[in-house]
């Protein structure tokens, strides 16, 4: 079912059985405004291709015969809402246009930063730990090792210098 935000007017397509029939609270996720919700008994029939929805919506109201005295003000009522609402879902605007994607881009390539810099660090921890089994293994890597950490233990002063 489509529910629509009293506030904003916003669109919003939930599963018919997360509203019990005695109603509930929904939040717009759009304004965030709470209001109560509760189901009408509305006559809900799926739209076949080719049908018009002004003639669905007009052949289920003659059938109602409590409808019946009111028929041709209730007639023109439910055509000038449904003419606003195809109007209203045939326009598109401009908030439900998709964000530029270089916000998009940007911030998968900061995610992308943060993981390395995470990972190289998990990298020289794991490194340290295992140092002295590495150089009995390897003894040239003693050498390199040295460097890496004068290296990082270098980058740490710059950073504290810079601060």
């Amino acid at each position: 079912m489509i529910i629509t935000c009293p506030s904003c007017n916003k669109k919003f397509k939930i599963q018919d059985e997360l509203i019990p029939s005695k109603g509930r609270n929904l939040q717009c996720g759009s304004c965030n405004h709470n209001w109560f919700y509760k189901l009408e008994n509305k006559i809900v029939e799926p739209l076949n291709l080719g049908e018009n929805s002004k003639e669905k919506v007009i052949e289920h109201t003659q059938d109602n015969p409590s409808n019946s005295d009111n028929s041709e003000s209730l007639k023109s009522k439910l055509n000038h809402e449904i003419d606003k609402d195809i109007k209203n879902d045939n326009t598109i605007k401009k908030s439900d246009l998709p964000k530029k994607s270089k916000n998009i881009t940007f911030t998968k390539f900061l995610s992308y930063i943060i993981v390395s810099i995470i990972s190289f660090a998990v990298f020289v921890i794991l490194i340290d730990t295992i140092k002295t089994p590495l150089i009995d293994i390897f003894p040239r890597l003693e050498i390199h090792l040295f460097n890496l950490f004068e290296t990082l233990q270098d980058i740490k002063l710059f950073i504290i210098d810079l601060s």
